[in-house]
């Protein structure tokens, strides 16, 4: 499984990007999502982001962000992609797309097989789509929860014609599992590689990664 790729979330400090680049991830991703333990300032993230060496790509993730939003953040910081996390409607996402000229990846929260037909929707408009457990209602964030979503709603399913990626719950420790029942060649992680919410662990980004490659 060496040709997994690992994207590591919500980093706020140059140890972080560090520990992400010295694991081997493909992905770092810096949060501008004011409610989250995670969130970073566009100054924070421009200077993570000159930091990460060369062949580490840089997400940017945001939540139903305006155009004067995402105008600032992509003037700023050197990124490679955008992730929407929102509510984003395919239009939005398409018109984000055109609009910064970078790939986007966009989030669809699962929950049962009613909310699976959201995937062939965006896949037309996305560069690559990230599937992730729903939030509870109740939920302040719409991502980051720890929370997993039940795998075998993915089992087998090759129709997919963009590239996915994995997220929700996942963890050094049911890392692998997920990847044998979902077949996803792509994992995300957040809470799961943290010591306390919106704290990296190097040592559970090292873990993680080994792990997902199995």
């Amino acid at each position: 499984m060496t040709d997994i790729r690992v994207k590591i979330c919500g980093l706020s400090t140059p140890q972080d990007v560090a520990a992400v680049a010295a694991a081997g991830a493909a992905y770092a991703g810096f949060v501008f999502f004011a409610k989250s333990p995670r969130n970073v300032s566009i100054e924070q993230a421009a200077a993570l982001a000159v930091e990460a060496p060369v062949g580490l790509c840089k997400v940017a993730l945001t939540v139903n962000a305006g155009d004067a939003e995402l105008d600032a953040i992509t003037r700023a910081v050197p990124l490679d992609m955008l992730q929407l996390h929102g509510r984003e409607t395919p239009e939005r996402v398409a018109e984000v797309r055109s609009r910064y000229g970078l790939p986007v990846m966009k989030a669809v929260g699962i929950a049962d097989a009613g909310d699976l037909p959201q995937i062939a929707l965006y896949e037309q408009v996305a560069d690559q789509l990230l599937i992730d457990a729903k939030p509870p209602k109740e939920a302040e964030l719409p991502g980051g929860n720890g929370l997993a979503f039940d795998w075998r709603l993915l089992a087998g399913r090759k129709y997919w014609q963009k590239p996915w990626m994995l997220a929700g719950g996942l963890t050094p420790e049911n890392v692998a599992e997920a990847i044998r029942m979902t077949g996803a060649r792509q994992v995300d992680v957040s809470s799961g590689v943290e010591s306390a919410p919106g704290e990296k662990d190097a040592g559970l980004i090292e873990a993680f990664t080994r792990a997902a490659r199995g």
